[in-house]
């Protein structure tokens, strides 16, 4: 119990720094818990007054709870937005059966592509300036094309610019692809395109690694 609440404290902390707001959002939070715990107290004709207490109490921890994680996860996302190896990070924070390899493809400028299989295919996502990250792309997706001609190949370019897909909504766009390969199909293919992967030319000075390393946005 002490271990949790020195972690929670640690949360707090490193939330406050990133998101001053956090504060007052999460007393709004537990004001409306609050509330609407004593509310139902009142109003249950089922049960005496003397646990309007109880639920205020509960449902405020409760208010203020969902409010902390929704700005802690945004938080995190702010921490490591534009970094190189973001995108690894949040993409190896995913739940379920992805298999990520971090910066398949790298130039020295630090634009890179990270490949992800799961049960929409190959999912390539490039982050990095907009016409060199889409270079890194098009030649990793021949790459894999003609390693698994029979699977499905997705580009994803994460940014803020049009056609890019945020970080903060990376996760859910990649669940939300189309599935077209069943669980058994899925490690199959990650060990098919593992070898492609064995001495692959890393510009010197960079650690695609450095951002993926750092503490990872859970999924909403």
């Amino acid at each position: 119990m002490r271990e949790r609440l020195q972690q929670i404290r640690q949360a707090w902390t490193q939330v406050r720094q990133v998101d001053p707001k956090v504060v007052p959002w999460t007393l709004l939070g537990a004001t409306l818990g609050l509330l609407l715990g004593v509310g139902m107290g009142a109003v249950s004709p089922f049960l005496p007054l003397v646990f309007m207490p109880v639920f205020g109490v509960m449902f405020a921890l409760l208010g203020a709870l969902l409010v902390f994680n929704r700005r802690a996860s945004k938080a995190q996302y702010t921490a490591i937005e534009g970094q190189p190896g973001a995108a690894a990070a949040v993409l190896q924070s995913m739940r379920g059966q992805w298999f990520v390899t971090p910066a398949v493809a790298v130039n020295a400028k630090q634009d890179m592509v990270h490949r992800v299989i799961g049960r929409c295919g190959i999912v390539l996502v490039g982050e990095g300036a907009g016409q060199r990250v889409k270079g890194l792309l098009a030649k990793e997706r021949k790459r894999m094309s003609r390693s698994a001609a029979d699977v499905t190949v997705t580009t994803i370019v994460v940014g803020d610019r049009e056609g890019e897909i945020p970080l903060r909504k990376l996760q859910v766009t990649l669940t939300k692809l189309p599935r077209e390969l069943k669980k058994g199909e899925v490690p199959k293919l990650e060990r098919k395109l593992k070898p492609l992967d064995r001495d692959l030319p890393i510009p010197k000075g960079i650690d695609p690694m450095s951002a993926a390393n750092r503490r990872r946005p859970k999924p909403r």
